[in-house]
């Protein structure tokens, strides 16, 4: 279980103080997926990364399974058993794909490399490929995603997986999502594409920095339609395709 307390979240946006996040109270249950979902800017990947400890709320409190986590760092959530993939992977030069793996699974015996299959990347073409320019924002996108599921964690946060990917891909990736979920997982999904906010069990939908409405998908997805079918046209390059098809 996971819980944010009250949690505002202030930031300096230059030099003038912007309000991000307004008294977010919300649990997220083991067994339970959610996706997170809302108007560009509304603060959901904010909310994300507090909950990661990337960004340390003004405000409040975040707990994990009833323990306070909001002073750990991001290593120390980790080892706890939170995980992040992010919009935008990060490259580090010099490093191979199975090395970054093995280090997120701790595993050196490469095994966890399998998870490259998973997510439509062969192993043995990728593992010992560096991770650097060479690689496409799409591949970086799958390859992190690989690393979180062979991490493993308790509390698995995905912000936007289908971003940079292809339309086979992001099918793949759906189903990769959900068998790799668990009795025991919380599984948070940053998205605005109804594919992905069909299969969750809640809808939690962040307007302007605050909850403003959450339930299931029969119940929100109705009230939401319109607005989440124009933010997923406004971004995706594939203009001929209609929203049922579009990866956003």
């Amino acid at each position: 279980m996971l819980t944010l307390e009250k949690v505002n979240l202030d930031m300096e946006v230059e030099g003038q103080k912007v309000s991000i996040l307004h008294d977010i109270n919300i649990t997220f249950e083991a067994g339970k997926m959610y996706a997170l979902t809302g108007p560009n800017g509304s603060g959901k990947s904010s909310l994300a990364r507090v909950m990661m400890g990337i960004y340390s709320p003004t405000k409040g409190k975040v707990y994990l399974e009833g323990e306070d986590i909001t002073d750990l760092s991001i290593t120390e959530r980790a080892h706890r058993g939170i995980g992040y993939a992010f919009q935008q992977p990060a490259r580090f030069k010099g490093m191979q794909v199975k090395d970054l793996i093995n280090i997120a699974a701790g595993d050196s015996s490469g095994r966890k490399c399998s998870f490259l299959h998973h997510i439509g990347l062969c192993p043995d073409e990728y593992k010992e490929r560096i991770l650097d320019d060479s690689l496409s924002g799409g591949e970086m996108k799958r390859i992190e995603i690989a690393t979180l599921l062979a991490q493993n964690p308790r509390v698995r946060i995905f912000d936007e997986p289908e971003a940079g990917i292809d339309l086979w891909s992001f099918e793949q990736l759906i189903e990769v999502i959900k068998k790799s979920h668990n009795e025991k997982a919380i599984t948070v999904i940053i998205s605005h594409q109804e594919k992905i906010l069909n299969m969750v069990d809640e809808i939690v939908l962040i307007e302007e920095g605050r909850i403003s409405m959450r339930g299931g998908h029969d119940d929100i997805w109705p009230l939401i339609k319109e607005s989440a079918e124009c933010a997923c046209r406004k971004a995706c390059p594939w203009e001929e395709e209609s929203y049922a098809d579009c990866p956003r």
